[in-house]
């Protein structure tokens, strides 16, 4: 491999020009090839990368000679179907968004991948590498004395809008509890350390998108619920989703407790969507809280501005693609694997059909 890593992109419409921003971040890196179908998304992405070649399949970009590794932004019910087309053409190291897959019926199609593919993947699970979420998680077992009970609040905005409204359907994007959450599922299994083996839920649609009509065909997307889920080892977590509360401080709050007591993190959201009014930004901010002595300490996470300028997830999509990078220079390991993209969507899933028929769910 030359010193300079060059990059091939399946997608650039909003998340994908977030990669694009970051990826210019990193040392020795090039976007090389960019596959784009929606013009309004390819010409925004063009401006951030405009030394790319812009092709019009993917098997032309998988054709193109200059590439070290691939990026899946895809809508999520291609993710699958393009991780199985490049195992079948050229299997470079990927990394591919979240979900993994979208639906039951692609689990065995998942364990084929996972079992054949000879090159690295990584899935992109951001939510970890936010500097308060990955805070919280390098102290929780020092803080807590093992992680007991976990709770996870996220109070945002709406979906945002994506081309195609495919995100405002099911059936194409996996649920709001796989399309949204699956980022929180695999931080409960990695924080808690154990496997999921139960998950009881309840979710819907309240106020967003409600009379919402595409092609004829009514928005079902959820927007707010609850979800527990209980784990090998006797630890309970728990989520709560609210995508009407966009007036919120902070965005995500985490809080992990045990014997010896309680971390948590405050996150804000996106400061793009922080009234200017008020303010700066909040600032993230990582307590403990020991049980003996009591006495919380709180601390400030501030996060690089130039990296919260590149986009949406307080500098989390920087740091993931650092260690990917590594991981294509071989210089580094997978830290969010196959086995663990799959695990957050079976949780996912598990989720949505406990919300739907009322009744918990085994794993």
């Amino acid at each position: 491999m030359s010193k300079i890593v060059n990059y091939g992109i399946i997608g650039c419409g909003m998340m994908g020009q977030e990669h694009l921003r970051n990826i210019a971040l990193l040392p020795d890196t090039r976007v090389a090839a960019v596959f784009e179908p929606d013009a309004a998304m390819a010409a925004a992405a063009k401006a951030l990368a405009p030394e790319a070649a812009f092709v019009t399949s993917v098997e032309a970009l998988l054709a193109h000679p200059a590439l070290d590794c691939l990026l899946i932004v895809s809508p999520n019910h291609l993710h699958l179907e393009q991780l199985e087309q490049i195992a079948a053409t050229r299997p470079l190291p990927v990394l591919v968004e979240k979900p993994l897959y979208i639906s039951v019926g692609q689990v065995a199609r998942v364990a084929v991948l996972r079992g054949a593919y000879p090159a690295p993947v990584w899935v992109a699970m951001e939510y970890r590498y936010m500097p308060p979420v990955a805070a919280l998680i390098a102290q929780a077992e020092q803080a807590t004395g093992g992680v007991k009970m976990l709770t996870i609040r996220e109070h945002r905005f709406p979906f945002l809008q994506k081309v195609g409204n495919w995100n405002r359907f099911n059936a194409q994007s996996g649920g709001t509890l796989v399309e949204k959450c699956c980022h929180f599922f695999d931080l409960m299994a990695l924080v808690v350390a154990s496997e999921p083996v139960r998950v009881m839920a309840s979710a819907g649609q309240s106020v967003n998108h409600l009379h919402e009509v595409y092609d004829g065909q009514v928005s079902d997307i959820w927007d707010n619920g609850y979800v527990i889920v209980d784990f090998a080892n006797g630890a309970r977590a728990m989520l709560e989703l609210c995508m009407f509360a966009e007036g919120a401080r902070y965005q995500e709050e985490i809080s992990a407790v045990g014997p010896k007591g309680k971390i948590e993190c405050l996150v804000p959201g996106p400061g793009r969507f922080w009234p200017a009014h008020l303010g700066a930004a909040p600032v993230p901010q990582l307590i403990v809280s020991p049980r003996d002595p009591k006495g919380p300490v709180v601390l400030d996470i501030p996060v690089d501005p130039a990296l919260l300028a590149a986009g949406d997830h307080n500098g989390s999509t920087y740091y993931q693609h650092a260690k990917f990078l590594e991981v294509v220079r071989g210089t580094g390991p997978i830290e969010v694997t196959l086995a663990d993209g799959a695990r957050a969507v079976a949780m996912g899933l598990a989720a949505q059909r406990s919300a739907e028929t009322g009744q918990a769910v085994t794993l």
